[in-house]
């Protein structure tokens, strides 16, 4: 109610309420407005609103900042498509036909396009300025629709790309060195792979080829090509470590995870560790599994890790000590094998010292061979295949090392049965025949060292060449039952012969092994795809040497014999 004869104005309760709402209201509107005025001369981002024809009708002070045209330059006197790369306009158009199956003209229409049907679309478009320049910018645009649903316009808000595509060009540009130092590292460990291997070729191929030798060496002889080899087959140990690492480091390394048996995997370590265990005095227990176990790994790196794991155990033993191999599933889904020895036991900060490279915690004083980069490489290995590693050690009682795998179902073959992924040696039976085996190869050492290999051989006639455009040469004109192929040739490199000895019919079915100092995996690997019968590296062990080299001549056999079978029928 009002009071006569006042200026005060006086309101019952819902006076009261209606007023409040009343200002709020207001406030609110004035906020409103003030946010729209905000946004509409906002000089940081462009705000262009044209007609449904596409013609500007609105163009804000960000636009006119952006670009360098006033609005009245160009409301109601151009579209966007105007202040756009007009090779981006053609190319969106383009694009958009092709998702649509339909004709889009270049334009305005083929910027507004997905908008008129409701999309709202974000793209990355070129702006052109009133001075010519140009820069990236990120366009969103938006139909404007009436009360009925028809289309009145379109909304256009753009905001300048500018720093984030610089960002991105160094980003881009950071990749590439860092990719070419990638490469120029893998190129790099490579060549030091194969210059660090070729001399040793020779020197523990020689050797082996003493300490077999007839008549036998006498016992004086004997010792001095034991420390010969001893010495050498260290050094290598020693490069691949190094090499390994340095793969791991710079993510090269590559691995093939599928199922693998431990049990299998376990049989063949306990076969190459045991001559070890037993020239120490060693006593080592492998466990017995209950039920097959398999796990998703690298077969070759497993063994790797396992064998690492078992000679570290022994070589850090007290005389006459034991290493026992135990597993436990008490984790879901995961398996843990651990390595147990009666040494003497780490110390809390030499435990936490383990995983660091090169450190030997103070072994190089007691007289072991070592570079302090085996677990290293086995703690990456093991993470590489999504495992776990660790330690417990007590001074005086030993150590434990473990390490979890992921648990997988056994691998199937079609028919349903296992599949077995146990080496089974070969049993080939040499004829009385004599076969013919061409060896291409530069290094007059490693020739030298095959044919001292292959004089052994009865049954086998050598023929060399010295470069990969010879080596063709002789293979056709004398068509051996094998090839044995450098990689390094001078002229063409061997897997260039191979692949010309692979497009020849008269040359096409005979085996070609590669011998080779290049023993980097991808090398390996590009090796084996580019279809070399075997990869060997140097250096040669005799024993792997001779059991490829017989694979290959019974393999050329029952290629020489289906092609015999083909020509009778």
């Amino acid at each position: 109610m009002f009071k006569e004869g006042s200026d005060s104005v006086m309101l019952d309760d819902t006076g009261k309420a209606d007023g409040i709402t009343e200002v709020r209201r207001q406030a609110a509107l004035l906020k409103t407005g003030a946010l729209q005025n905000a946004i509409l001369t906002s000089a940081n981002f462009s705000i262009i609103a044209t007609d449904e024809k596409g013609i500007i009708q609105l163009f804000n002070v960000g636009a006119e900042r952006m670009l360098g045209y006033l609005a009245a330059e160009v409301v109601n006197k151009i579209n966007p498509s105007d202040i756009h790369d007009p090779r981006e306009v053609k190319a969106r158009a383009q694009t958009l036909s092709l998702e649509l199956g339909t004709t889009i003209t270049p334009g305005f229409e083929a910027l507004a396009f997905k908008a008129s049907r409701g999309i709202e679309d974000i793209y990355e478009l070129t702006y052109i300025c009133k001075d010519g320049s140009r820069f990236p910018a990120i366009v969103s645009i938006t139909a404007l629709r009436d009360d009925y649903g028809h289309i009145i316009g379109y909304l256009l808000i753009g905001t300048d790309n500018s720093v984030r595509k610089q960002v991105e060009l160094e980003l881009n540009k950071a990749m590439a060195v860092a990719e070419k130092a990638n490469l120029a590292k893998s190129d790099f460990l490579s060549s030091m792979s194969h210059e660090l291997r070729t001399p040793l070729s020779a020197i523990l191929g020689f050797a082996q080829l003493m300490e077999s030798g007839s008549p036998a060496p006498t016992a004086s002889q004997k010792r001095s090509i034991d420390q010969i080899l001893q010495a050498g087959w260290y050094l290598l140990e020693l490069i691949n470590e190094i090499l390994d690492l340095a793969l791991i480091e710079s993510g090269k390394l590559s691995l093939s995870l599928e199922p693998i048996s431990l049990a299998e995997v376990m049989l063949e370590c306990q076969d190459m560790i045991e001559p070890q265990a037993q020239k120490r005095g060693i006593s080592v227990a492998f466990p017995q599994f209950d039920i097959p176990y398999f796990v998703q790994a690298d077969r070759t790196r497993v063994k790797q890790v396992f064998i690492n794991l078992l000679s570290n155990a022994i070589k850090y033993n007290r005389a006459g000590g034991t290493v026992a191999v135990e597993h436990i599933t008490s984790t879901p889904g995961r398996i843990r094998i651990c390595v147990r020895d009666s040494g003497e036991g780490l110390t809390a900060d030499k435990l936490a010292q383990l995983f660091q490279p090169f450190n030997r915690l103070g072994q190089e004083a007691n007289g072991e061979e070592g570079t302090g980069i085996g677990l290293v490489t086995t703690k990456r290995l093991i993470e590489l295949m999504g495992g776990a590693i660790g330690a417990e050690s007590t001074v005086g009682t030993g150590s434990v090392f473990w390490i979890e795998l992921n648990l997988t179902a056994e691998r199937r073959a079609a028919h349903g049965t296992a599949i077995s992924s146990a080496v089974v040696p070969s049993q080939v039976q040499t004829d009385a025949q004599l076969r013919t085996l061409l060896y291409v190869e530069d290094n007059p050492a490693n020739l030298m060292l095959v044919e001292d290999l292959i004089a052994r051989r009865s049954d086998i006639r050598l023929l060399s060449a010295r470069d990969g455009n010879r080596g063709i040469e002789i293979a056709r004109a004398s068509r051996p039952d094998v090839i044995l192929m450098d990689i390094n040739l001078p002229g063409i490199s061997g897997l260039r012969a191979l692949r010309v000895l692979a497009q020849d019919p008269t040359t096409a079915h005979i085996p070609v092994v590669a011998l080779s100092a290049n023993a980097i995996p991808r090398d390996i690997e590009k090796g084996l795809e580019a279809g070399f019968f075997r990869y060997l590296t140097k250096p040669i062990k005799v024993a792997e040497f001779m059991a490829t080299l017989d694979l290959a001549l019974e393999f050329a056999k029952t290629q020489s014999a289906g092609a015999i079978t083909e020509k009778t029928a």
